[in-house]
């Protein structure tokens, strides 16, 4: 069979340019189809931290002509992991001071549909009989609404190739207003409610959902949500028309960066054959925080956005009883204003039992999965997520609402799953602080019977989170869609 060539659009890569998940998606995915004979490359817009990375690149096209659009070009290069980029090198979109999607206030750009309908473009021309590369793929690969008008304009394009759009977070839709569509050059035809009409306005995610050939999404159980009113976000009368063609794909994580046997910034580093690391970690951990030097008190750990979605209210809601159970809780995040200042006021009034630092720290980040005796991720909706998977690489049982990923990737500990070995955290279902509460009394309840506790972290550490099953799952949704 001749090799598979995929391009994956994506509007950022790790660790070139990132903002969230989607970066660590793109910079490990594409590594990993290559590693399994996936020829893939991937197309990113050059934004000042992009083009500053570039080394050693060329100018491998020229797009003066394309309808409503500046001119741009395509220059090649590698990522560090060896997978072959193409940067969109657009000055008047991208070189800017600012984020990806917004300015140094924090207000999205005003030319969003511009910037991300470019990119859109350029992914599908590449896609197409007018593509200018030598090199041509099979499928477009795009992801999230930035690069979702591909399969709309892939749809309209002679000697196209067929598209699957992944859903990162259905939540983020790319709306703007009608006159986009004639600033887009997308044809009048296609602004109906069997295109990228949305609700009277143009929605890219729509146009993607609408006129790909496959959907995925990041987790099984997310596919199955978004089908749904609650986590469908308007979209779930089409998704359920298509759930054909939606598949969910649990992500991956870097088993390399994520490794207690080797992670650089831990107190001693440990594997599930010698875990004596982690009671020196837990030590290192209560001493950064400011918390009491008391090992036998059960450490929560917390590193997440301070959002609803991540149901951080519930667990600052119910600290206060945390404290008498006792247990400890060590918090790194930052967000909304008022859950800081709530969590902050709970460290002064809880000295040496709640440790909070408002921010991001890589280096906190791993030393908290490490250091913790569990993890606390109670989110609302979570596609995928992956500190659950952190956590039990690192052996630190995660304590999760069950939905979207954290449902697929977390077992609830109970007598049978502890007996078969399949256990690996504690779950919960309906949002509220009582049962978030209860599950983590649950969880303190097993931690103090050492051998089930010791069971429970040896089943998290031998799970296997890498990227190469997840890899095998995308190349078999491109075989599928390719009729191959």
């Amino acid at each position: 069979m001749a090799e598979l060539k995929v391009l994956f659009a994506t509007s950022e890569v790790a660790p070139l340019i990132k903002t969230g998940g989607l970066a660590d998606v793109s910079g490990a995915l594409p590594a990993a189809l290559r590693a399994i004979g996936v020829d893939v490359r991937v197309l990113v817009p050059g934004y000042n931290p992009v083009i500053a990375q570039l080394a050693h690149h060329q100018v491998v096209a020229s797009f003066d002509d394309l309808p409503g659009f500046p001119p741009a070009r395509l220059l090649s290069g590698t990522l560090a992991n060896a997978v072959p980029l193409l940067v969109l090198d657009c000055p008047s979109l991208y070189q800017r001071e600012g984020g990806p999607y917004q300015n140094t206030q924090g207000h999205d750009w005003a030319d969003n549909a511009l910037r991300f309908g470019l990119l859109s473009k350029v992914a599908a021309v590449l896609g197409s009989s007018a593509s200018p590369l030598a090199w041509h793929p099979d499928l477009v690969h795009c992801n999230d609404w930035q690069t979702a008008l591909t399969p709309a304009y892939l749809h309209f394009a002679p000697g196209a190739v067929p598209s699957v759009i992944a859903i990162h977070n259905l939540a983020f839709q790319g709306i703007f207003p009608p006159a986009t569509v004639q600033q887009l050059h997308l044809p009048p035809s296609c602004y109906s409610i069997d295109g990228v009409e949305f609700y009277g306005s143009l929605s890219f995610l729509k146009a993607g959902l609408f006129y790909a050939d496959h959907i995925t999404t990041v987790s099984p159980n997310y596919a199955k949500e978004i089908q749904q009113e609650e986590l469908g976000f308007g979209m779930q009368g089409l998704l359920t028309t298509r759930s054909d063609h939606l598949t969910g794909i649990l992500n991956g994580i870097d088993t390399d960066e994520w490794d207690p046997a080797t992670d650089p910034y831990l107190a001693r580093q440990y594997s599930s054959v010698n875990m004596n690391g982690k009671a020196v970690n837990k030590e290192f951990l209560q001493s950064r925080m400011g918390l009491n030097i008391e090992p036998d008190v059960p450490l929560l750990g917390v590193v997440s956005r301070f959002t609803d979605q991540k149901g951080l209210d519930l667990l600052l809601e119910i600290a206060p009883l945390l404290t008498e159970l006792p247990v400890q809780l060590a918090m790194l995040g930052s967000g909304d204003a008022q859950m800081q200042k709530t969590a902050r006021d709970l460290s002064h009034l809880y000295p040496g039992k709640i440790g909070v630092m408002i921010g991001f720290s890589e280096e906190l980040s791993h030393q908290i999965e490490a250091g913790a005796d569990m993890f606390v991720m109670p989110s609302r909706f979570e596609p995928c997520g992956l500190n659950q998977m952190y956590s039990q690489r690192y052996g630190t049982p995660p304590i999760v609402h069950a939905t979207g990923g954290l449902a697929d990737s977390v077992a609830d500990c109970t007598a049978a799953t502890l007996k078969d070995a399949t256990a690996s955290g504690f779950t919960f279902n309906g949002m509220t602080a009582e049962n978030l509460y209860a599950t983590i009394q649950r969880a303190v309840g097993l931690y103090h019977n050492t051998s089930q506790w010791e069971a429970l972290r040896k089943n998290c550490m031998a799970k296997d989170f890498s990227w190469q099953n997840s890899a095998e799952a995308y190349r078999t949704v491109y075989l599928k869609v390719l009729g191959r």
